[in-house]
């Protein structure tokens, strides 16, 4: 079994596509450093220019991020580890097969229970179906590989 990626976004995105990210991040910045400068004598007075000027440079340091492909979310099956980035602003987290105690499948989330007593969740997206149970496959031959319990929870809704 070799590593198998999937992507929790909802789109990958072409080089096309990045390059414009990038682009329309660096011009909201720039806007940013412009109003910044052009409004410097007034910003004491009006609050609104700040906010004007915070989410702009939010919003343009984001879409430099995301052009980057930095905020993807993914996870990756290895024969002997599984990497998860569950949000688009923090790292991905590594967990070896020896530090996993027991996975539980449930509908739309895994809960990864591990050695130290803490567990992560992994939540899915309800509008792609077809990769949440391609995940959920994958994790039943890694636990089969590796001896990890690995429970599928039904829920009654």
């Amino acid at each position: 079994m070799g590593k198998k990626y999937f992507s929790l976004s909802s789109v990958e995105n072409s080089k096309v596509i990045k390059i414009i990210q990038i682009a329309f991040g660096i011009i909201c910045i720039a806007v940013a450093i412009f109003w910044l400068r052009f409004n410097i004598r007034s910003l004491k007075a009006d609050r609104t220019l700040w906010v004007t000027i915070l989410f702009l440079s939010g919003f343009g340091f984001y879409m430099i991020w995301a052009g980057l492909g930095k905020a993807t979310r993914f996870i990756e099956i290895s024969t002997d580890k599984i990497r998860i980035k569950k949000t688009i602003i923090l790292p991905a987290v590594e967990m070896s097969a020896g530090d996993i105690q027991k996975i539980e499948i449930y509908p739309f989330n895994l809960i990864f229970f591990m050695n130290t007593g803490k567990k992560l969740i992994l939540r899915f997206s309800t509008t792609y179906q077809e990769t949440n149970e391609k995940v959920k496959n994958e994790i039943l031959n890694f636990g089969e590989l590796n001896s990890i319990n690995v429970e599928i929870v039904r829920e009654n809704l």
